[in-house]
């Protein structure tokens, strides 16, 4: 799958804990170098608590304040690019598909003629309600590009959807793992208090892994201008992350 390497990219991700916050630096570090407009939109209602400093990018200093606040203004300031935060949980369907609606560009002033940006979707959530959200929306949308990322304790997987023309080229999470669409849990929201203290055992190096996959997807998209795998797997025991080829590679192989 082919992508421009001159198109103006927006990217919108939802979630700012374990994976989110490992993935900013080094997206913003990468959005610095690429010389064409860009903006990152970071989404996130939650704050910063001491048990987030076992596993997750924040310090003591950032105690007590909204996620998506903390990374948005850490990174894009220190790269000199656009802060723009979200400091709530999204969890209405028009709301999301509006901000990962496409933006469009005039060429010049002085012309007519615009161009559409390049729309990703990044989803770094911890509950299947919040993927079956960004599912409904991709399922929909006439081009969007959407990374879905998720992992246990010491393993997980990436996967990376593509609508282009209002047809489905890579299939989205849901699609691949259709598990997630059951629905066996809730919006961050709607947890009790009770429910929200407990969450599935995640370790700081299954976070990062997942975060190193998701900036590799997003280094080949904007700087190489293609990817070859449709989703991977890894786990850090193994110390792997297993690719699984696009029908053309794997023709090739055989």
């Amino acid at each position: 799958m082919k992508f421009s390497l001159s198109k103006p990219v927006k990217i919108t991700m939802l979630g700012a804990g374990g994976t989110g916050g490992h993935i900013a630096p080094h997206l913003y570090r990468l959005l610095h170098t690429l010389g064409r407009h860009t903006q990152v939109i970071v989404c996130d209602g939650d704050i910063v608590e001491e048990k987030n400093l076992v596993r997750q990018n924040f310090i003591s200093a950032d105690l007590g304040k909204n996620k998506a606040q903390v990374l948005a203004e850490r990174y894009a300031s220190a790269f000199g690019l656009e802060v723009s935060y979200i400091p709530e949980f999204i969890e209405d369907e028009n709301r999301l598909a509006a901000l990962v609606n496409p933006d469009t560009y005039r060429v010049s002033p002085y012309s007519q003629p615009s161009i559409e940006g390049l729309s990703i979707l990044v989803g770094c959530v911890d509950n299947n309600r919040s993927r079956q959200l960004c599912h409904q929306v991709f399922r929909v949308a006439k081009n969007l590009v959407y990374i879905d990322s998720g992992n246990g304790e010491y393993t997980g997987q990436v996967v990376c959807g593509i609508r282009r023309g209002g047809k489905t080229f890579y299939k989205p999470i849901g699609d691949v793992y259709p598990e997630v669409l059951l629905e066996t849990d809730k919006f961050p929201t709607q947890l009790s208090c009770a429910e929200a203290a407990v969450s599935a055992p995640q370790s700081i190096v299954a976070n990062i892994m997942a975060g190193t996959a998701v900036v590799s997807y997003l280094y080949n998209i904007l700087v190489l201008g293609s990817i070859e795998t449709r989703s991977v797997t890894f786990s850090s025991k193994t110390v792997n992350i297993k690719p699984i080829l696009t029908q053309k590679r794997k023709r090739k192989a055989a």
